[in-house]
């Protein structure tokens, strides 16, 4: 099919399949088809590369919903550690899946939270510099000067992106998470949120910690898999270790066989024996192997029947030694 143009058509009008000659064939108005990449085609372009840029954040970031799901369902993708070989030991199977679930819940959370927001961004970046580049803006001072920019925030925001980064890792690598007890240096006690730049830790007291991710040198975990009581008792100097170690025996003994602990109590108590001579005290020491979340029961419940045990054998201990020789020191004073 021939195309025939009048004596005042632009001259870009004369190459077929173009914008310019498409609009001219349409309405015959030479300024509308000299202007018809700047007022049609560059805007289509740009609304082209808005809803494209948009419709791949929404795939993206459904994907990552999908993934975060998964995991707190327990079968998420490898790049997600389990959980369940982290998460204590409870009293029931409903309060183990309760725990796990919020452990897992929080943790992909936070997740999903800072992959959306980096994705966000780059997509939206990326996005910009298309829509500059139809526009005819030349990016290279543009680019110069986010570098510029961004060095500078980059030096002033140090200490939250280590913040942020130390979070990312942390929560990767599940060091802790909901519920666990742990001990950070200066705070001690139950983490109560995991966030990517603070760490939420409630104390004895009941002190609220806010902990920066980026500050956490080292972290011990109390609720991991399985721990250990370590009682050293401290015995008089003059009391018979036989006799002693028979009775710390049998007290860590009966307590494991007593069906209120046993089922917290993984293995045979060990009783070490002496670990330890001084001049007013011998330490004879014994370690139970319990689950995570109920050694400090398990170790409140081994004193009271250890020493109970020793005063019932006639075993004095280094306590009561001391009280002894504070009272004969008093004596004359009184007098």
């Amino acid at each position: 099919m021939l195309t025939y143009f009048a004596a005042d058509a632009p001259p870009c009008a004369s190459e077929q399949g173009t914008a310019c000659a498409i609009v001219w064939n349409a309405t015959q108005v030479p300024w509308l088809a000299e202007s018809s990449d700047a007022v049609i085609v560059t805007p289509l372009r740009i609304v082209l590369i808005v809803v494209v840029a948009l419709l791949v954040r929404s795939i993206i970031n459904r994907c990552i919903k999908r993934m975060m799901t998964a995991s707190v369902k327990g079968r998420g993708p490898g790049i997600l550690k389990p959980f369940r070989e982290r998460v204590p030991n409870l009293l029931s199977d409903a309060d183990s899946a309760e725990l796990l679930g919020d452990r897992r819940r929080q943790r992909a959370q936070t997740i999903g939270t800072a992959l959306r927001s980096l994705v966000s961004w780059f997509i939206y970046a990326i996005m910009a510099m298309l829509i500059l580049a139809e526009l005819n803006v030349n990016l290279g001072p543009i680019l110069a000067s986010a570098g510029v920019v961004g060095l500078a925030l980059g030096f002033g925001a140090q200490a939250l992106v280590k913040d942020v980064l130390a979070g990312m890792f942390m929560l990767m690598e599940d060091q802790y998470g909901v519920g666990d007890v742990i001990d950070v240096g200066e705070a001690v006690g139950t983490v109560e949120v995991v966030g990517l730049r603070i760490t939420t830790i409630r104390d004895l007291s009941g002190a609220l910690w806010y902990v920066r991710n980026g500050e956490i040198i080292r972290v011990a975990n109390h609720s991991q898999s399985w721990a250990q009581v370590v009682l050293n008792v401290p015995l008089g100097a003059k009391a018979d270790v036989e006799v002693a170690g028979e009775a710390i025996k049998r007290a860590a003994t009966e307590l494991a066989e007593d069906p209120e602990f046993s089922n917290y109590i993984l293995d045979t108590p060990d009783a070490q024996g002496v670990v330890d001579l001084g001049v007013d005290a011998t330490r004879f020491r014994v370690i139970v192997k319990t689950t995570s979340d109920e050694q400090w029961a398990i170790g409140r419940a081994l004193r009271g029947r250890v020493t109970k045990a020793l005063h019932e054998a006639g075993v004095a201990s280094a306590i009561d030694d001391h009280l002894y020789f504070s009272k004969l020191h008093r004596q004359p004073e009184e007098a």
